[in-house]
């Protein structure tokens, strides 16, 4: 649910090294990024293709044998298990066998290239003949003891590929779908299908506002407006929405007018009219994320208290019996929770529980179980409960943790003797809800995928209905249909290309200069895809919705909202030193958190490095905790002409210089936390509102700190001659 951005990273992540040769080859420059089955799930009996991407990251061409090891019960029905290629200097190429599996089972592949190994292991699901069909079969339903909910996160939408981008890592999260388009029509009804043939009874959208104060917009709308609002079987399911109130004072409410003129009458006009949104006692159902920030937005408790009430009678004069509103808390602290009891809420949910520590399953299922426990005994609100089955995070940080199938039917049922030992009227003992249907950025999700396919929904058919437990799980592949991924493999292959164009080695004069990480000038013509590094470094980056002016020296970077995003590369990582270099020119005073250049991200907040303006003054963020060492000049950055801005830091203090003066410093001791993350110039992120207004030139990364008489020199040297 938490909403992180980012472009493609290098594919390694979840492949496992394969045992090395008795004769260990010679090291090659070869390195294997991927390796992978083709498809999203693999079928007992049926042909299935492994593919392994290579990258020559020499700087000349090399020579190299692939080959493929197949374990037993496997057979290779096409092409050589072993192979000679010869690569040119940081060529990426595919290379691809077919194998058949006898039996449904997991088994282990390894892949060598010359001194690079890695193994991976692909789940065969039971065989099923092909059929051809022209569309998704028709859903079977089963009847069950309890409405089962489960939560849906509708992140995955064509244009935003980048979203798919921590699942790139872990590939073995890869959807049943691929790496689907959320908008398909197709994309609902196979949803639908597999939901309510395992016990789900209705899905839970994360509902994004985008704006407050007037007519109601949405961010990621499309797996409700344009997929379920026109699939084939929507009526075989009910939906509802989590309000996500979480962007305080940007995309909540204003006021209570907003409240009951734009949010309210939206809401009821595309959704508790709806026959197919959940109803419960002919009451529509509304879950709230962060209920507690209504408290700011509407000037106090009894205020939100009040707006709660004329909600429930607008939604009883709307033919209704009255509405149910659950707010979202995952704590157990006292005060908070009777804040919520203050408010009006009917009930308190929890959108994922806590748990501490990257648990064993065995103790990530106590930790939950006394949390439900916990919340009950409080007695200040009634509970509806909810099961969670994975943790990762965005970006894999804190805590990380994962049921498999097995261990998430034995949660399941305890949460469900536990739900039904509830007061029989109260909601919570006639509902459960399951976190997450598909969270797959965020590492939580039962939907089927490529590790273990059915299996979560098959725990939850199990448990919560009297079904026979044989049944067959189709995937689009048995009848003929799909590929659902064409827009982001288009954007893949794309993606490849333009890293082909930006690792090109280029230099100009001045890059041998010492401790030069990377130089970007933005000097090619307007319409190259990508900005060359300079520094002869292969750290190019791909130039992402910002155009080309003319600038400081050559071309500038105009940031309105696009940026340029170099790939991630260990070279940018720099730990006991650092300089960050540019010029600029702001085009607006009210940037109050705009970022210039950026590797300071969600997941990463205790890492890395960005500069940038806060409240109109230059701020150097270099930090050692969460968000902490901002160092910001006493004067706003001068506006409509070129600045020389520099960040420097030697490991103990931390400088800025504004036109090649020190504007201020700040003590911070140790070294740069390192991160995965892309370097971004003119924007914190690519599609982010904390973007830069103006325009950059001349950027520049050092593995140490300028003295102040090297800056003193550079500003100099390229100072406009106004100044």
């Amino acid at each position: 649910m938490i909403l992180w951005t980012c472009g493609l990273a290098a594919l390694t992540s979840g492949l496992s090294p394969a045992a090395p040769s008795a004769v260990e080859p010679h090291k090659t420059p070869v390195v294997i990024q991927d390796f992978q089955p083709a498809a999203p799930i693999c079928r007992a009996q049926r042909p299935a293709a492994l593919t392994a991407l290579l990258r020559n990251d020499g700087d000349r061409a090399a020579s190299v044998t692939v080959s493929l090891s197949v374990p037993a019960g496997v057979r290779l029905i096409k092409d050589r298990a072993e192979r000679r290629l010869r690569l040119a200097d940081h060529e990426e190429r595919s290379v691809s066998w077919t194998v058949r599996a006898d039996a449904p089972g997991e088994y282990r592949f390894g892949c060598r290239a010359g001194s690079a190994a890695v193994e991976v292991t692909v789940l065969f699901l039971e065989p099923q003949p092909i059929r051809k069909l022209e569309y998704v079969p028709e859903p079977k339903p089963i009847e069950t003891d309890m409405l089962v909910g489960a939560h849906n996160c509708p992140l995955w939408e064509a244009d935003k590929p980048y979203m798919w981008a921590n699942v790139l890592k872990h590939p073995e999260r890869t959807p049943a779908l691929g790496f689907y388009a959320q908008e398909n029509p197709e994309v609902a009804d196979w949803e639908t299908k597999w939901a309510v043939e395992h016990g789900v009874n209705f899905f839970i959208y994360c509902w994004y506002r985008d704006g407050q104060g007037g007519p109601v917009r949405q961010r990621f709308g499309s797996a409700i407006h344009d997929a379920l609002f026109r699939s084939r079987y929507a009526s075989q399911m009910k939906f509802t929405i989590m309000w996500e109130n979480q962007a305080r004072g940007v995309a909540g409410v204003s006021d209570e007018k907003d409240l009951m003129e734009n949010l309210l009458p939206f809401w009821m006009e595309n959704y508790f009219r709806n026959p197919g949104y959940l109803k419960v006692d002919r009451k529509p159902v509304l879950f709230i994320y962060r209920p507690e920030f209504l408290v700011d937005d509407l000037g106090g408790v009894a205020n939100v208290r009040r707006a709660f009430d004329r909600m429930r009678e607008a939604v009883r004069q709307a033919g209704f019996d009255g509405l149910w509103l659950l707010g979202e808390y995952r704590g157990l602290d006292r005060q908070h929770r009777q804040l919520m009891r203050d408010i009006g809420l009917d009930y308190s949910f929890a959108y994922v529980w806590p748990v501490p520590g990257s648990p064993p399953p065995e103790k990530a299922i106590e930790i939950q179980m006394s949390h439900i426990r916990r919340t009950q005994e409080l007695g200040i609100l009634p509970q509806v409960i909810t099961v969670s089955q994975a943790w990762s995070g965005w970006n894999d940080e804190g805590s990380i943790w994962k049921l498999p199938p097995d261990s998430f039917e034995t949660l399941l049922r305890s949460a469900k003797a536990f739900a039904q030992s509830l007061p029989p009227d109260e909601l919570g003992s006639r509902m459960l809800l399951l976190d997450n249907w598909n969270e797959w950025g965020e590492g939580h999700y039962i939907a089927p995928y490529r590790e273990y396919g059915f299996g979560y929904l098959d725990a939850v058919r199990r448990v919560f209905s009297t079904a026979p437990d044989r049944h067959d799980d189709l995937i689009p592949e048995d009848v003929g249909l799909g590929p659902y991924d064409t827009p982001f493999r288009t954007h893949v292959r794309k993606e490849r290309e333009l890293r082909r164009l930006g690792s090109k080695k280029v230099t100009r004069p001045g890059a041998d200069m010492s401790g030069l990480v990377g130089w970007w000038t933005f000097d090619e013509p307007d319409d190259a895809p990508v900005a060359f590094d300079y520094s002869g470094h292969r750290l190019g980056g791909v130039r992402i919705g910002a155009k080309r002016t003319v600038g400081l020296a050559g071309r500038a970077l105009v940031c309105d909202g696009g940026c340029v995003a170099v790939p991630n590369s260990p070279a940018l990582s720099v730990s006991d030193g650092l300089t960050l270099e540019c010029w600029v020119t702001a085009k607006t005073r009210g940037q109050r958190n705009n970022w210039i250049i950026n590797r300071v991200l969600a997941g990463g907040i205790n890492t890395g490095y960005r500069l940038g303006l806060i409240d109109d003054r230059p701020c150097f963020n270099v930090p050692l905790t969460d968000w902490s060492h901002h160092l910001t000049a006493p004067e706003p950055l001068p506006l409509g002409r070129w600045v020389h801005l520099v960040g420097t830091f030697d490991g103990t203090v931390m400088r800025l210089y504004v036109d090649g003066r020190e504007a201020a410093s700040m003590e911070r001791k140790g070294p740069i936390a390192p991160n995965g993350f892309r370097l971004h110039l003119g924007s914190y992120e690519e599609g982010h509102q904390a973007h830069f207004v103006g325009l950059l030139d001349e950027v520049r990364l050092y593995d140490r700190a300028l003295a102040p008489a090297e800056i003193a020199r550079r500003c100099r040297a390229l100072a406009p001659p106004e100044r």
